[in-house]
């Protein structure tokens, strides 16, 4: 990924997140207009009804944005610790710079709104998901699953190659029709107002969202936390879940294994993991907070980018491949 596509996905996730927040700025709402619907458009009518919808963040979330951008208060640094605490101040800097004075959120919102986007209303909540059908007959339904910190943004460039793989130097019978939600509380999906949205619970979600689409088999991939929501609906929704396809298979085994016939043997002891470079708890910092206080860190990150940029590119500079350069990923 090049400098500016890698920027394009960081401080598009950072817009996104923002939206809900700034939606509040700049205006009255009505007593019928959540800030939702005005950041984001008309929300699903009716309770199966599948609706058309177009990103759209308002003018008054973006000038807010800039506004903080400008006003953006970095912490100290120890001399040449680089990346070692935490995001780069340095590297931050730079980021921030290009965030408020050149990125361009237009434009990212006509390349998104290129495909075809909808929501729907599924146990209460407005769920939001792209449905970019092929024109190949006979095409695969394949449902797309992300993780965090990320969005649909993670597929975008899947999309073209999956739905008309001839164009792409790929064989037209292996088309698929495709299906990227915004899983529960992310970008343009309601978030819960209840507790236990799980991994489990949200796999329901997608079992009646691809049925309500009228697939009656269809094929999934995960990443990331996609990958626990993925293989709860391979054991939730087995009799129209054709294939499960993971990227990677963190934690243990979901569910239960198979029972072992008496008297059998016992199976083999798995390979031995490659060693892992540095302590691993290096990295599941966020992991803990998010997991045990994630309402104390949500009120910092509502409310400031700059630490919403920090959190993120700090993910992405840990888990990616770039030899010490992070513009090369």
């Amino acid at each position: 990924m090049s400098r500016i596509n890698r920027r394009v996905a960081v401080l598009g996730l950072a817009v996104i997140g923002l939206s809900v927040v700034g939606a509040r700025v700049g205006r009255t709402q009505s007593a019928s207009e959540s800030p939702r619907t005005t950041a984001r458009g008309k929300a699903a009518a009716s309770t199966d009804a599948i609706v058309p919808f177009k990103i759209h963040v308002a003018d008054s979330v973006l000038g807010d944005l800039k506004q903080r951008l400008a006003r953006a208060r970095f912490a100290d640094e120890l001399p040449e610790v680089g990346w070692d605490y935490g995001t780069n101040l340095a590297y931050l800097k730079e980021l921030v710079t290009y965030w408020r004075d050149r990125y361009d959120w237009r434009a990212q919102e006509r390349r998104l709104n290129q495909y075809d986007q909808f929501k729907t209303n599924i146990d209460g909540l407005d769920i939001h998901f792209i449905h970019q059908r092929s024109k190949v007959p006979n095409a695969k339904p394949l449902l797309l699953l992300n993780g965090w910190p990320s969005s649909i943004e993670e597929y975008s460039k899947v999309i073209g190659p999956l739905t008309d793989p001839a164009a792409h130097g790929g064989r037209a019978t292996d088309a698929f029709h495709v299906v990227i939600p915004s899983m529960p509380g992310y970008g343009f999906s309601d978030k819960p107002r209840e507790r236990g949205y799980n991994p489990e619970r949200m796999a329901g979600v997608w079992v009646k969202l691809m049925a309500r689409l009228g697939y009656a088999r269809y094929l999934t991939h995960g990443s990331d936390w996609g990958i626990a929501v993925a293989t709860h609906l391979a054991l939730k929704d087995p009799a129209h879940l054709a294939a499960l396809h993971l990227a990677g298979c963190p934690g243990g085994l979901i569910g239960q294994p198979p029972s072992r016939p008496a008297g059998a043997p016992p199976p083999p002891p798995p390979p031995p993991l490659p060693p892992t470079p540095g302590p691993v708890s290096a990295n599941l910092g966020y992991q803990e907070i998010q997991t045990t206080k994630p309402q104390t860190l949500g009120h910092g990150l509502s409310d400031s980018p700059l630490g919403l940029a920090s959190w993120i590119i700090d993910k992405w500079q840990s888990w990616t491949d770039h030899d010490g350069d992070l513009e090369k990923v």
